[in-house]
């Protein structure tokens, strides 16, 4: 007896936009990160202990992973569909 074994993908839609929001999230917070030097190497620049670099740029990489993690652990809906057994006829 053969069983027939459908090919499902490990990540459906859904699970992909959970993915691609992650790394936008993830990205915004790294970019939120650069810059605060200052053109002077003689002069200190007060601008990397800002807000935005201290706190508000690592929260958002940390909640970025936080949902790539959930999107990677969040249960797939991707079935396969069922074999159409040879001699039967779908209804239409």
């Amino acid at each position: 007896m053969k069983k027939n074994k459908e090919n499902v993908l490990l990540f459906d839609r859904n699970k992909y936009t959970w993915l691609i929001a992650g790394l936008l999230v993830t990205a915004i917070g790294f970019l939120l990160m650069i810059g605060g030097g200052s053109t002077d190497p003689n002069v200190f620049s007060e601008d990397i202990f800002s807000f935005r670099r201290i706190t508000l740029a690592p929260i958002l990489v940390l909640a970025g992973f936080g949902i790539q993690f959930y999107a990677i652990l969040k249960k797939t809906t991707n079935t396969a569909e069922p074999a159409k057994k040879p001699g039967k006829k779908e209804p239409s």
